[in-house]
């Protein structure tokens, strides 16, 4: 499970659900995700990276790896950037405009807080940097500590969703979402003899 799984494993991604994520890992099609917004992303990422070192004066670097918690090795991440120096990371996000007051008052989407607080469980540090270019309107930096309490419920909600649905064939129960009722409509599209 890696960062980006986890806001839609505890029901905090708008854009994601935890029956999309158990599919993503039961299926054996390798699914393609990229949208306008998804390659603007990955384009403007070291734009971020570069912003976030002109505002803090922080070096950072590319973390080139995969990750794995070695206790609980279903736990991955691949961190945007590392802190050069410091027992921290970066995560780059480029926003639209439209969700700009997400981020207004101090505030950080809740599912990046819960993909944040996954890579310190993975990587054992006790800060991380997310760095968030709102298009047309403002650059954000907003620094999250390690919450311990937090970590050790996201550990034992991935270790369940890992161990009772991904490892043993059992799909996640209907959640009400949007994104849930979008990946039905993917997978069973014009299908009118199955019962879902």
């Amino acid at each position: 499970l890696t960062g980006t799984d986890i806001g839609a494993i505890t029901g905090m991604n708008p854009y994601s659900s935890a029956f999309q994520v158990y599919h993503d890992k039961r299926s054996a099609e390798i699914a393609s995700f990229d949208n306008e917004a998804m390659r603007q992303g990955c384009d403007l990422e070291e734009y971020v990276a570069r912003r976030f070192t002109e505002q803090t004066g922080l070096k950072v670097r590319r973390a080139n790896a995969i990750y794995q918690n070695e206790t609980y090795p279903f736990m991955l991440a691949d961190f945007d950037r590392l802190i050069v120096g410091k027992n921290a990371g970066l995560e780059c996000k480029t926003v639209n405009a439209y969700s700009a007051d997400k981020w207004s008052d101090g505030k950080i989407p809740l599912h990046y807080q819960m993909q944040v607080q996954h890579y310190l469980a993975v990587s054992g540090y006790q800060e991380w940097y997310v760095a968030a270019l709102i298009m047309g309107r403002e650059f954000l930096v907003r620094k999250i500590e390690r919450d311990e309490e937090l970590i050790a419920n996201l550990i034992t909600v991935e270790k369940r969703f890992w161990e009772e649905h991904v490892l043993a064939g059992v799909a996640p129960d209907p959640d009400g979402s949007r994104a849930y009722s979008d990946m039905l409509l993917q997978l069973y599209h014009g299908d009118r003899e199955k019962e879902i």
